[in-house]
């Protein structure tokens, strides 16, 4: 349903602004006057109208603020605060899609919903992980001690985000300004050097050549080079964006040397998280294992998730599908087999989540520290390659002045 944002006056006469879900503009009217509310403006928050790339940036952001309302919300509910006071209070404090679902939700939540179905409602905010489990917490009247075990699981992942954001974010500065700095000297810098070098010497060096060739080729075609570039990219990614396209990219990217083995324990990390918190909420085994299926982006894991799942149907063991998919590590097919026969499946599943992140943070750290002396190398190379290419002229007509 469409959200609207209003202004009016209260039954004291006093100027009142907010937000309510409503079918349309006129119900919408109808329900702010039987609250009292005269209204004096009214207008819908969310129009129909955009581009359909601008909700799903707003989404993404909004999956990203439920990191932090979920805390948010246990918190609130940790206080005795009643759950639409809590949920009022979480949509004061923050902005964009986040805010409309949560109005959303304290809507449908007060008109008889739970708080799980209001959530279903606005999954593209929502993570089905959360909402299943925060089901979980109202049936069994644990939906405080739900939230906080659910903040703590993404706080956890924020945290790793964030540490692997920060590693690559030097390299990619260095790869940015580098393309920035060579595209300015081939275009600005080395055209009239270059014609001045022709004037003095009748041949020149082979490494000035080739600059002089990659600098007329870019300051000649450079447009029609973006726009070339720019094509293929679109091509790529929607080739990337179908199913099959998706699952020969996460295939090739798990067989990768290094980041392959750092993809697979991030996203077994996420998937043992995720099985562990739903089984210690007390879900079963195979739904915890369908939730984080569901909740895997790399194809090729989910599917070996699903096919666990199907075995697990007919009777099979979990660990031993995990283990012939021949993806998962074998760490993990060990801690999911002793974790089932010892019933502390959940606390393993933990212990090895927290590993794997330890594991993770060092791996990207090390990652970065190569990639830093190797793009300086790269740039440095190609930086005195063409420093070359303009000295060496410069001796050639010397030598010819001198002689």
């Amino acid at each position: 349903m469409p959200l609207f944002s209003y202004n009016g006056l209260d039954s004291n006469r006093f100027a009142i602004k907010g937000s309510m879900v409503a079918d349309s503009p006129r119900q919408a009217r109808d329900q702010l006057r039987a609250q009292g509310i005269l209204v004096q403006s009214l207008q819908e928050s969310n129009p129909s109208s955009n581009r359909s790339w601008i909700p799903s940036l707003s989404s993404r952001r909004g999956r990203t603020q439920w990191t932090t309302g979920s805390h948010e919300l246990s918190m609130l509910l940790r206080a005795g605060i009643p759950l639409l006071e809590a949920l009022d209070t979480l949509a004061a404090q923050h902005a964009g899609a986040f805010r409309t679902a949560i109005i959303r939700v304290r809507d449908r939540v007060a008109s008889g919903s739970s708080l799980a179905d209001a959530m279903m409602e606005n999954s593209d905010v929502f993570d089905i992980a959360s909402i299943r489990l925060i089901e979980v917490g109202e049936n069994a009247g644990t939906l405080e001690t739900v939230l906080e075990q659910l903040s703590d699981y993404k706080q956890r992942m924020a945290q790793f985000g964030d540490k692997v954001f920060t590693a690559l974010l030097y390299p990619a500065f260095l790869l940015v300004f580098g393309m920035i700095g060579t595209i300015f000297l081939m275009t600005w810098v080395l055209p009239p050097l270059f014609e001045n070098l022709e004037e003095t010497v009748s041949v020149l060096p082979w490494p000035t050549r080739v600059a002089k060739a990659m600098s007329e080729l870019v300051v000649g075609y450079g447009l029609w080079l973006l726009a070339g570039l720019i094509v293929v990219t679109i091509a790529i990614v929607a080739t990337l964006r179908t199913k099959s396209g998706k699952e020969w990219l996460d295939r090739m990217l798990l067989q990768l040397p290094l980041i392959g083995t750092m993809l697979i324990k991030q996203n077994v990390s996420r998937i043992a998280m995720i099985v562990g918190l739903l089984s210690r909420s007390g879900l079963t085994l195979p739904n915890a294992v369908q939730l984080a299926a569901s909740s895997t982006n790399n194809s090729v894991l989910r599917k070996a998730l699903e096919t666990a799942c199907e075995d697990m149907a007919a009777g099979k063991e979990l660990s031993e599908s995990l283990e012939r998919s021949g993806i998962f590590p074998p760490l993990a097919v060990r801690v999911f087999s002793v974790g089932r026969d010892t019933g502390k499946l959940d606390d393993m599943l933990t212990r090895l989540s927290d590993d794997y992140n330890q594991q993770l943070a060092v791996a990207s750290a090390r990652l970065t520290a190569l990639l830093e002396p190797v793009l300086i190398l790269v740039l440095a190379v190609f930086v005195g390659f063409l420093l070359l290419a303009t000295i060496l002229p410069i001796l050639q007509a010397g030598n010819l002045q001198a002689s």
